[in-house]
């Protein structure tokens, strides 16, 4: 199969601005996203779009807390069926009543706040005395983002000149290269401005212009190179830039810079990002930037899982083409760092940059069906570092093992939330990660390595369950929030969800497995709750969401996910689940729904046989089903531009359709119909 015809025909092409389609370079850890310049000279323009940022994993920003808030100020009291009393730190009908205390309501403001992720700065075009360069003086635009070398060519005309930009980020350092030619630099017309702002907790901006005395920029300028010390209150990080030789650096304000060409038709530059001081050694040069790229993405498309649409008959494949090539790239610059990503990766904040644990599967499980299981390794060390914080809350609540939070930042502590306190879906994650990982390497270093995020993920599992001896049964809740998310209203009452009873089940019978594999004795609790459960609530015939209340078809299909998401183990009737999934297809409203909802979907329409379904599930026309010319899975306009999950999720339906799962069809490509979507795949695994 020729990776390189395939990937090269998705390569992105652009010939005027669109305020929603920037595009970015990166590595996972760090990305730096840019408009057509090449740079971020316009990001005013994508404001309302999709904004311009500079981000890495590491960098967050805490403000100060002189009230010493805890997460103990913002807890609530639940009983749950078996008379205990829990604390959630959420925010219900209770903190509207007046005797709510002052404390706990500015105790969740600032808990939701903090911490935020850090945008670490604005590179972009300027006039040679730091005035901004208005878009609509731009013309004859070309750009193009070359997925097989992994850099960004732009070129465009400004006063009557060409000027022409190749951006590249280093594979392994926390740093951008960047190459200007123009007329305009050797005519002292053009700079390179660089700026600095302070952090807010905001739920979607990460940059305050306008609180210039609340931050330091420290600079020490070597030669051709300056060091500056970013003091942001009780945060620190560093910046390096250095330039090609004749070239200078110019203070323009108290956070605002300008390189300037000095009469040099060719401008070179590196902006390294870094929470520790730079290295005295001489900086990364452009050229060992772009080569380092083009060696690393050639072989990221290489060894990884490649499918052609190519044959394909049906006129849509081109576009589903599209959307895998373009995921892939996407996830792998913003998915697969050294923690789970936010939903919009390293290009803008949402939910304050924060991660959300049950949304770590969508962005990242896809990697080992792909043949690129180190990706998702990445992220997998986080889990172990706050092991003792998902304990301690574990055990605040009166479980065993441990309960991972769902709204978080580096530090593991929970954000409180409506809805978030009260989500156990992401619960069994870890299992499925470590099941993922064993698949493709059935060692016992795997089995150790991740036996203690299997087997304390399985305890609280195994002790959230309530013994119902009324119906002779586990009860899953409540408390709790379905992952449908809609019937939150009612989280005191709700229970037995679908989905989760599917996953508790699985996850716990996967967790003896491996405890088998370790050649230590089964739990016979995780047995008697994996068996136990209640039986997933039906209505008219067909899977519902809960148990209780009735649910609108809005929001979330998970009901379905209890068999496609979910491997099977028994408890699901493919029957009912198929006349299910028909139901969905047929009645749901769509505007209500995620990016993530058509890929589970598809998985669903792969394991109950019908492979026509998936196909029509992933190119369902939706507004949260769109996916632009950048390869982005849009949602909504202003706040949530692009969803990483539906990428993710994507690719990990396409997997399955392409390589098969357990108890699939023999054959090639499983969930593919045929005869007009003969597909090719090569170097994919089967799901579960």
């Amino acid at each position: 199969m020729d990776h390189y015809r395939i990937i090269s025909r998705h390569s992105v092409h652009r010939t005027s601005p669109d305020p929603l389609e920037p595009l970015s370079v990166g590595n996972g850890e760090f990305a730096f996203t840019v408009d057509v310049t090449g740079l971020q000279t316009f990001p005013a323009f994508h404001t309302d779009g999709m904004r311009l940022g500079t981000q890495a994993q590491w960098a967050w920003h805490t403000a100060p807390n002189p009230e010493a808030f805890v997460l103990d100020d913002a807890y609530e009291a639940y009983q749950t069926d078996d008379g205990r009393t829990v604390p959630y730190a959420t925010t219900g009908p209770d903190f509207a009543d007046p005797a709510v205390s002052h404390r706990g309501k500015q105790a969740r403001q600032w808990l939701r706040e903090n911490p935020h992720r850090v945008d670490l700065g604005r590179i972009g075009f300027v006039r040679p005395d730091g005035s901004p360069i208005e878009v609509t003086a731009l013309g004859a635009i070309s750009q193009r983002l070359d997925l097989w070398r992994g850099r960004i060519e732009s070129r465009f005309e400004l006063d009557g000149s060409i000027v022409e930009v190749t951006t590249a980020c280093d594979p392994e350092l926390d740093l951008i290269a960047v190459r200007v030619e123009s007329p305009l630099l050797a005519k002292g017309e053009l700079a390179i401005g660089v700026r600095f702002p302070y952090a807010t907790g905001d739920w979607s901006e990460a940059c305050d212009w306008e609180s210039a005395d609340r931050h330091q920029t420290e600079v020490t300028v070597r030669g051709c190179r300056a060091d500056l010390r970013r003091v942001l209150d009780d945060d620190v990080h560093h910046v390096s830039l250095a330039w090609t030789t004749g070239a200078r650096l110019k203070e323009l304000g108290q956070h605002d810079f300008a390189i300037h060409a000095d009469g040099l038709g060719v401008l070179e530059f590196t902006a390294t990002f870094s929470p520790s001081p730079p290295v005295v050694a001489a900086p990364q040069t452009v050229a060992a930037t772009l080569s380092a790229a083009e060696v690393h993405w050639a072989e990221f498309w290489t060894t990884g899982g490649m499918v052609d649409f190519s044959d394909a008959t049906d006129p849509r494949a081109e576009e589903l083409e599209r959307r895998v090539v373009l995921s892939q790239y996407l996830t792998a610059i913003h998915c697969a760092g050294s923690t789970p990503p936010q939903e919009t990766g390293l290009v803008t904040n949402s939910w304050r940059g924060k991660f959300h644990l049950e949304m770590h599967w969508w962005h990242a499980a896809h990697f080992t069906l792909w043949n690129r299981t180190p990706l998702l390794e990445r992220s997998l060390g986080w889990y172990d570092r706050i092991l003792p914080v998902a304990q301690e809350y574990a055990r605040l609540q009166g479980y065993s093992g441990a309960r991972w939070p769902k709204q978080v930042g580096p530090e593991g502590r929970e954000s409180p939330s409506d809805v978030g306190a009260l989500l156990i879906w992401q619960q069994p994650h870890p299992i499925y990660y470590a099941e993922l990982i064993w698949r493709r390497r059935p060692t016992r270093r795997t089995l150790e390595r991740f036996a203690p995020l299997v087997f304390e993920s399985a305890a609280f599992m195994a002790s959230y369950a309530t013994w119902n001896p009324r119906e002779d049964r586990f009860d899953l809740g409540p408390p709790l929030a379905s992952a449908q998310e809609k019937a939150f209203p009612d989280r005191r009452v709700s229970r037995n969800p679908s989905f989760e009873l599917a996953y508790w089940a699985w996850g716990l019978k996967t967790a003896q497995a491996w405890r088998e594999r370790l050649g230590l004795a089964r739990i016979s609790l995780w047995d008697s709750v994996a068996n136990g459960l209640a039986a997933l609530p039906t209505r008219d015939g067909l899977y519902v969401e809960l148990e209780h209340p009735v649910t609108r078809p809005e929001g979330h299909p998970t009901m379905v996910g209890a068999l496609g998401f979910v491997p099977s183990v028994g408890r699901v009737e493919p029957e009912r689940m198929r006349a299910t999934l028909r139901y969905v297809l047929d009645s749901w409203e769509w505007a209500d729904t995620w990016g993530w909802d058509y890929p589970l979907l598809a998985m669903t329409a792969c394991r109950v046989g019908e492979p026509r379904l998936a196909v029509e599930a992933l190119l369902i026309d939706a507004p949260k089903n769109r996916y632009l010319a950048n390869g982005h899975n849009f949602q909504r306009p202003g706040t949530l531009p692009l969803y990483l999950p539906g990428n993710g999720g994507l690719l990990y339906a396409v997997a399955m359709m392409a390589a098969g799962w357990d108890g699939a069809p023999e054959g090639p490509t499983p969930g593919f119909p045929q005869p007009d979507w003969r597909v090719r795949a090569e170097g994919l695994w089967p799901a579960p």
